[in-house]
């Protein structure tokens, strides 16, 4: 019987360690050096896209529209969707601002915006509401989203 439980635990041990080590192959969703996207902290946040505790209110401090990529480097669908939010960084470079924010780094943020899953995406037009996405989304319906709220005139 505990032959059958050390081998259990081994094969639980090895499930996780290699859920942890997949992350080591180069498709992670930490910023890629081809694509402009800033990684994001609290206050960086709260300088640069709203802050938040003002008031309770919306408001975008930006010039250009934006994407805010919420992801975990350990979440397998924010590593699918992370080339794809590195190509429209780079595709519609000077039109849009895309931004990344580690939910583990950034834990308090993330509780105050409301960001329950991940890959979380926040469109945000430079005037009026975001809007969100949850969960990996193919390009098409992330080119026409963004087509549909950040580039409308």
């Amino acid at each position: 019987m505990k032959t059958i439980g050390f081998f259990i635990l081994f094969i639980i041990m090895q499930v996780t360690l290699s859920c942890i080590g997949s992350n080591s192959n180069g498709n992670t969703s930490e910023a890629s050096s081809s694509a402009d996207i800033q990684e994001l902290t609290s206050d960086a946040f709260y300088k640069t896209v709203a802050d938040y505790e003002v008031g309770k209110e919306w408001k975008y401090k930006g010039n250009l529209p934006a994407i805010i990529d919420f992801y975990a480097t350990w979440c397998p669908p924010c590593r699918q969707l992370s080339p794809l939010v590195d190509e429209v960084s780079r595709e519609y470079k000077g039109k849009i601002i895309v931004y990344r924010i580690n939910i583990d780094k950034e834990k308090d943020l993330v509780n105050k915006l409301g960001i329950t899953n991940i890959p979380t995406l926040l469109f945000i037009p430079t005037v009026g509401q975001p809007k969100v996405t949850h969960g990996y989304i193919p390009k098409e319906k992330l080119l026409n989203t963004i087509k549909e709220v950040l580039l409308t005139k």
